[in-house]
């Protein structure tokens, strides 16, 4: 992926960049792997604003991505690379030997015409899902499952790749894009690469209505808002939190843990990536 600049015609086009779209084979995705997205405003099922910031946005179609990986010793051929709205990483088409058509996440280096297979038979090369146990020490992998069988949850945005860093008993340690060191079981399968569109992070938004289109609502700060509105609000003038930083429920903003006690995935944990 490359960057390129757009020509400033206007104050909102003078930062902004986008992809060049080079590696896009396709611009029409596969109907059949197509399912309806419907726009729920960051609401519940009582019409309550529960995920402030989000709505709008332009519609789009949900693409269904294979993150299971279970059909074990078919081989596929990539057919296609596509533009996926709904992540920062390309999809890939694959065409399975008994017919299936399947979308997954390509990885660097994994091109038209390609060939992958997943399973303990398969070979270590990009694109290929195995399971842990099998992988070599020091390898880059993405779309990691923590529950065997249940799909790849970890490591699957653009850029990101784990590194398999030791094998001990029944578990493989693995280092996560965020510095995290987790022990994970060794049956679960994990997807050979690093994945691609590694630039997006060096993209420039440039303008508002851009992030409008993605579905993203202003962020209004506390400190502008009325006392009734936020613990923040009110005073003459421009003034401070008064106190602790605190959430618009009142709860304190900065430093304040919210994981729960004795959940069971902590004793996996080697290294936290806030280093402590």
């Amino acid at each position: 992926m490359a960057i390129r600049k757009i020509n400033p015609t206007s104050p909102g086009q003078r930062g902004m960049t986008k992809s060049d779209y080079q590696e896009i084979t396709t611009s029409t995705p596969e109907k059949s792997l197509l399912k309806s997205l419907n726009k729920k405003a960051g609401r519940n099922n009582t019409g309550r604003i529960t995920c402030r910031h989000k709505g709008g946005g332009v519609k789009r179609s949900y693409r269904v991505i294979d993150f299971k990986r279970e059909k074990f010793g078919v081989v596929a051929e990539v057919k296609t690379i596509e533009y996926d709205p709904n992540r920062n990483v390309r999809i890939s088409l694959c065409f399975y030997a008994d017919g299936e058509k399947r979308y997954i996440l390509t990885p660097e280096g994994l091109n038209v015409g390609d060939k992958i297979v997943s399973g303990p038979e398969a070979p270590v090369q990009t694109g290929n899902a195995l399971p842990l146990e099998l992988i070599p020490l020091g390898t880059f992998v993405h779309n990691i499952e923590m529950t065997p069988g249940r799909g790849g949850i970890l490591v699957r945005a653009a850029g990101n790749s784990a590194q398999v860093m030791a094998k001990e008993g029944n578990y493989v340690t693995v280092k996560l894009p965020s510095g995290e060191m987790r022990m994970i079981r060794k049956e679960c399968l994990a997807t050979i690469g690093v994945l691609g569109n590694s630039e997006f992070k060096n993209l420039s938004i440039g303008k508002a209505g851009r992030k409008r289109y993605m579905g993203i609502r202003p962020t209004v700060r506390g400190v502008t808002m009325n006392p009734c509105d936020h613990p923040h609000g009110g005073g003459e003038g421009k003034t401070g939190p008064g106190g602790n930083p605190k959430t618009p429920w009142g709860k304190p903003a900065l430093g304040y843990k919210t994981r729960k006690k004795g959940k069971a995935s902590d004793k996996l944990i080697v290294r936290r990536r806030n280093k402590k």
